[in-house]
């Protein structure tokens, strides 16, 4: 290319608006706690970033598995678990947290994304876990 055209192309770069989509956002109460209480909103604003938005999962600058069609959710425990505590390289959410959100959005990932995992888990073993 040259220099010359090379210049054009960055003027017209720097002077043409691209509007981007704001992708969604958690929001904190001011006891630093999401103040989401669906689990398809906790799972849009909190999780959907690493595990994206149909449970795919990702690989990039970390590795974060697929929730679709996983297998390893069957057992309710497992993903109350790796909410509240965090698992590998996922962070504990536990004290951001109400039992009933994690309620919440286990449910919803449970339920959602290929997963047919219709045993709900409770509030109670939410508290049991934490």
């Amino acid at each position: 290319m040259r220099f010359g055209v090379f210049l054009m192309s960055l003027s017209v770069l720097a002077t043409t608006s691209i509007a981007l989509a704001e992708p969604p956002a958690a929001t904190l109460s001011p006891g630093f706690k999401f103040t989401e209480q669906t689990g398809e909103t906790l799972y849009a604003n909190v999780c959907q970033a690493c595990h994206m938005s149909k449970g795919e999962g990702a690989v990039g600058a970390g590795r974060y598995p697929a929730l679709a069609n996983n297998e390893s959710l069957k057992a309710g425990g497992y993903p109350i678990y790796a909410v509240l505590h965090g698992q590998k390289g996922m962070s504990p959410f536990g004290r951001m947290l109400s039992d009933d959100q994690v309620v919440a959005v286990v449910n919803y990932v449970r339920t959602h994304f290929g997963n047919n995992y219709t045993d709900a888990v409770t509030a109670q073993d939410v508290k049991d876990a934490r």
